[in-house]
């Protein structure tokens, strides 16, 4: 069995990037696309299972892991609120042939990138230019002025990291940004 490869995706809000990645893995089984189990120490939210959506662990647990350098990248978003890949997650994964997508930021996807090289594809989603950007969140209507105002600041720190990405897909048409992202990731699981 092939070994499954790593599909990196980044982009600052309102990109399109989840729109992207949702199609790819719907309409093109073909590519054998699954995101990793994260690690969380957060409780189980509804149906929630352990092992299914997350791996749910303790604070300390999740230290723990730290400590023996267990993780891809994680992240302690609040004060012991956690939420990691595992290596050993990954490795189970594209062992078992899965292509293993990680919706991530862009400080996440370059690490991963770094640790990973040419089994990793880094994509990043890029809006055509902050002026859509700030458009689509507004059309939205999910934020206040103030929040939009902080996700454009983020965004603008966000797309100095495009350069550092394997490629670049400007979401200026939907169709258009699908198509490219999808022959991109061709592209790379035919190498």
């Amino acid at each position: 069995m092939e070994k499954g490869k790593l599909l990196i995706f980044s982009a600052p809000s309102g990109s399109g990037k989840s729109t992207i990645v949702q199609w790819l893995m719907q309409e093109h089984p073909e590519l054998n696309m699954h995101f990793s189990i994260s690690c969380t120490t957060r409780k189980p939210r509804g149906t929630e299972q352990n092992g299914v959506e997350y791996f749910f662990l303790t604070p300390e647990e999740f230290r723990e892991k730290i400590a023996r350098d267990e993780f891809v990248e994680y992240e302690e978003v609040y004060t012991d609120k956690f939420y990691g890949t595992l290596k050993s997650q990954v490795t189970s994964q594209t062992d078992n042939g899965d292509n293993v997508v990680f919706d991530i930021d862009v400080k996440g996807g370059c690490n991963i990138k770094r640790q990973y090289g040419s089994q990793a594809l880094s994509i990043f989603i890029q809006p055509p230019s902050t002026e859509e950007l700030r458009r689509r969140l507004t059309g939205r209507g999910t934020d206040a002025p103030e929040v939009i105002e902080q996700r454009l600041a983020k965004a603008e720190y966000e797309l100095s990291f495009a350069p550092r990405f394997d490629t670049v897909v400007v979401n200026d048409d939907l169709e258009t940004a699908k198509q490219e992202t999808l022959e991109k990731i061709r592209k790379f699981l035919a190498e």
